[in-house]
């Protein structure tokens, strides 16, 4: 496969992914709008810091965190690249420059989902409904991943495009769970009181995690929350769960046999599952919530970037060639 299919398919899924995930970030504040009455003025700002674009925010809004300026500015901001219309966008245009290897279905699937953004955009319905905005972007992103497994085969094509769709996923399931670590509570007394656990109820809401786990756990304590959402093999949003998918559909692009590595790609992604395989919560939690998922983060960065390296970029030599053919 050229590497520019390539990288235009695992992209394509890692941007529908993507606006996805915004969307249910989002919904983490919206969710709890709902629950409670107070303490809810200041609770924006943490979406935008943890996404580490406040500065390109604050720029265009200043420092007026408001829910009207954050939901425009995570969904419908064209200027800003990782907005919910922006990474559709993206998306689209990754996907028409492959439309000879998807199927016309999941072209056809985000065309439609594009210019409904840009209808929503321009009724301004992210601000005048937004449960019902997000919930159809969620609902968008699940009838592409439908089409992803039910109209192309089992090649090169489709393992590209689960290892950009389970990265992006593992990395935004841990950015939700930032979320609600920078949000401070008002004083010591509210951690693990009815206001806490309404806090971990709505982080549960925003992955789809909250009946499995309440029929798993019953009760929502916060501890068992962020092991179910880190280290849990069967939950499909997990980022144990996601790496490992990640994982397998490198090697089924690759043909490395399972415990083996043949590149950068292969031995980073393979060293952060068995950080995972072989850590647990209390590990976690000794370290710092924050400062682990700030760690993984990284780590999930640096196996883009392998990956990167490994398929997608022009070896010197080649490019080299090709501008001496050029003159």
């Amino acid at each position: 496969m050229l590497s520019r299919v390539a990288d235009s398919i695992y992209w394509m899924t890692r941007y529908i992914e993507r606006a996805e995930n915004i969307a249910r970030f989002i919904n983490v504040n919206l969710n709890l709008s709902l629950d409670m009455t107070t303490g809810m003025a200041a609770s924006w700002q943490p979406l935008v810091m943890t996404t580490g674009d406040h500065e390109i925010f604050e720029k265009r809004y200043g420092t007026d965190y408001s829910r009207e300026n954050v939901i425009q500015f995570l969904a419908l901001d064209k200027e800003y690249g990782n907005s919910v219309i922006s990474c559709v966008a993206i998306a689209r245009e990754n996907a028409r420059s492959v439309r000879e290897i998807i199927s016309s279905e999941i072209w056809e699937q985000i065309n439609r989902s594009y210019l409904l953004l840009k209808d929503a955009a321009q009724n301004r319905l992210a601000n005048k409904d937004p449960h019902r905005f997000f919930n159809d972007i969620t609902a968008m992103s699940h009838m592409f991943t439908g089409l992803l497994h039910g109209t192309m085969s089992r090649g090169e094509a489709f393992y590209f495009a689960l290892l950009g769709q389970f990265l992006e996923r593992a990395d935004k399931t841990s950015r939700i769970l930032d979320v609600k670590y920078f949000m401070l509570l008002p004083t010591p007394e509210n951690v693990n009181s009815p206001y806490d656990v309404i806090q971990w109820g709505a982080v549960l809401k925003s992955t789809s995690g909250f009946e499995i786990y309440r029929k798993q756990f019953h009760r929502i304590v916060p501890k068992q929350v962020c092991d179910f959402l880190i280290f849990d093999p069967d939950f499909p949003r997990s980022i144990h769960c996601c790496l490992t998918n990640a994982k397998s559909a490198l090697h089924k692009i690759t043909d490395t046999p399972r415990g083996a590595a043949s590149n950068p790609a292969e031995k980073s992604l393979g060293r952060l599952c068995a950080d995972l395989e072989y850590s647990d919560i209390d590990d976690v939690i000794s370290s710092g919530m924050h400062e682990y998922l700030d760690a993984l983060q990284r780590k999930i960065n640096q196996v883009g970037i392998d990956i990167r390296q490994v398929f997608f970029k022009i070896p010197d030599n080649l490019m080299e060639q090709a501008s001496a053919s050029v003159q």
